[in-house]
């Protein structure tokens, strides 16, 4: 709503402001309407009362509403420059000339856009067209992760996307996600608890059942109360003005709470006293609010159809796990409030979070793959440094079992351990083959809950409780992937003497809590001989941050003295 601005003391009507411009300011402040500074006396329900501040230094009033979304004719227009753009980056001096005499702008210009693009490829190995979108996450500096999908087909179908996909979340999560949309793309904040194959998010939403996800989407949103009271409003079952003057805002607005509740009392029930999905009643008003929701503000009609065209594969779908954000997800991320699809304000967005940077992309490398350096440096920081049997023996007591391979690095300090009884020497099958290993003596029981032919000399301590196959393996496998880096599960299953099948299950129960991430980290995934890696979600955070800090420029320290 808005409030009118009169001028006193003429009682001249000056303009309007946005209610909540007005709610927050003060008698005494000064802004700016139309080319006149003025002066606020008093502020009254629905007015605010004015006069002539004679040019004195004045703040800029907000408004407060959706913003226009750019049109499909207008997205396919840019994605056809960005298309064309990419074609020509093999010669850089020929696609800015093509800049200049087909976009009309300046060299300079078509400098900064043949590097934004050239950039962009160069982290995700191609640009985002309406013909191929693409996934991107990163971790921020929480220690969460942002998923931006590179969708340019507008604000509407990327408004109608984001809802969709936050539904999706919080149904499979039970969690509630930050969320915008832009005209170029979709953000989602990502907690530690939501771990993914990333091009699975491509899957999450189906065409048969997008309508009635978007619908339970809509209905808790401000775009829902918002056009509610316009179809109120134009239905006459509100009234904006009563015995010839106009009803307050605030007054309108609790009518049409007031009428929202008798109509469809779902909507406004306890959240604790309710499950499930809400079911509309099919009332005329709520039809018509949730029919202007799904193809005025949002283009549901188009997402079904871009869903579909990558069923078929005539959209071509990408995922990239990327150290830094892409230079394309910068805008996304720092997108402005109207673009909000929560209510969380600007100063606690998580995408806020996250640190920019510009990359070079003579150092950008394999697309999707993070720096050697990075990798190898974290594997050595994550490996126990055991300095003596008591720490070793904490070692063990987190994975349980310690095959031979890796005890005979501290042959001296298990020998002092087994000759006080607190390890086991332990035998089992694997592959046809005989393996051996030592385990802790508290963790007999658990040992054998996973592996379940193994042969213990000796006695362990007894333990009260009796260990679940799964929890156990869960258990056994986080305590490994904490201090491995990325890594196979083929790898592991050597490593550990287990089943694949077994290693496969256990990964995917740790993926299913959030503590273990799976992808191509050290070789890109394009070139065809990448194996799927796991990875702990925090290492995989330090080996991000890692490699973003050696993908940053140093500056080369001068030696000698001063004088």
């Amino acid at each position: 709503a808005d409030y009118d601005v009169i001028a006193e003391p003429e009682e001249v009507f000056v303009g309007k402001v946005n209610e909540d411009f007005a709610v927050e300011s003060m008698a005494g402040d000064v802004f700016l309407l139309g080319n006149t500074s003025w002066r606020i006396r008093r502020i009254e329900s629905g007015r605010v009362r004015v006069e002539d501040a004679k040019g004195a230094p004045s703040s800029v009033p907000f408004w407060l509403g959706e913003a226009p979304a750019r049109t499909a004719e207008l997205s396919g227009a840019v994605s056809d420059l960005r298309a064309a753009v990419a074609a020509r980056l093999g010669d850089p001096p020929s696609a800015r000339a093509w800049l200049m005499e087909q976009a009309l702008v300046d060299e300079g210009g078509a400098a900064q856009i043949v590097d934004y693009i050239a950039e962009t490829v160069a982290v995700l190995g191609v640009v985002p067209t309406v013909d191929t979108v693409v996934a991107e996450r990163f971790f921020d500096e929480a220690g969460g992760m942002q998923l931006v999908l590179h969708t340019p087909f507008g604000g509407r179908v990327n408004r109608a996307w984001g809802l969709s996909l936050r539904k999706r979340f919080c149904v499979n999560f039970d969690f509630e996600l930050q969320a915008t949309a832009t005209d170029d793309g979709v953000v989602l904040s990502l907690g530690e608890q939501h771990s993914f194959p990333l091009d699975s998010v491509f899957a999450f939403l189906r065409p048969q059942t997008l309508r009635d996800t978007l619908v339970q989407a809509v209905l808790p949103s401000p775009m829902f109360g918002n056009r509610w009271r316009w179809n109120a409003t134009r239905g006459l079952a509100l009234l904006r003005r009563t015995g010839g003057r106009k009803v307050p805002a605030p007054i309108l607005r609790m009518r049409s709470d007031d009428l929202l509740a008798a109509v469809f009392p779902d909507q406004v029930a306890c959240q604790e006293n309710r499950s499930g999905p809400i079911e509309p009643p099919d009332h005329p008003l709520v039809n018509e609010t949730i029919l202007n929701c799904l193809h005025e503000a949002m283009d549901l009609d188009g997402l079904i159809g871009i869903v579909e065209a990558m069923d078929r594969g005539e959209i071509r779908a990408v995922a990239v796990e990327t150290p830094a954000p892409s230079p394309m997800s910068h805008e996304i991320l720092n997108a402005n409030p109207y673009a909000f699809l929560d209510d969380a304000p600007l100063e606690e967005r998580r995408a806020r979070a996250v640190s920019l940077r510009r990359t070079d992309p003579e150092l950008a490398g394999g697309v999707g793959a993070l720096a050697p350096a990075a990798i190898e440096e974290v594997r050595e920081d994550a490996w126990p440094d055991v300095r003596d049997a008591d720490e070793l023996h904490d070692h063990l007591l987190s994975v349980a079992l310690l095959p031979e391979e890796d005890a005979a690095a501290w042959g001296d300090l298990v020998e002092e351990l087994f000759a006080g009884g607190r390890v086991l020497p332990a035998a089992w099958e694997a592959s046809g083959e005989l393996r051996r290993g030592f385990v802790a003596a508290e963790r007999v029981a658990m040992a054998k809950a996973v592996y379940g032919n193994l042969t213990v000399e000796g006695t362990g301590t007894t333990s009260k409780r009796e260990w679940d196959p799964d929890d156990a393996l869960k258990a056994v496998l986080g305590a490994w992937m904490a201090c491995l880096g990325p890594e196979t599960a083929a790898g592991l299953a050597q490593r550990l003497g287990l089943p694949p099948a077994t290693v496969d299950r256990g990964l995917l129960l740790l993926e299913g809590t959030g503590m273990v991430l799976r992808g191509h980290f050290t070789a890109p995934a394009a070139s065809g001989s990448a194996e799927l890696e796991w990875c702990d979600r925090r290492l995989l955070s330090r080996i991000h941050r890692g490699a973003t800090w050696l993908r940053e420029p140093r500056c080369t320290a001068r030696t000698g003295s001063r004088g």
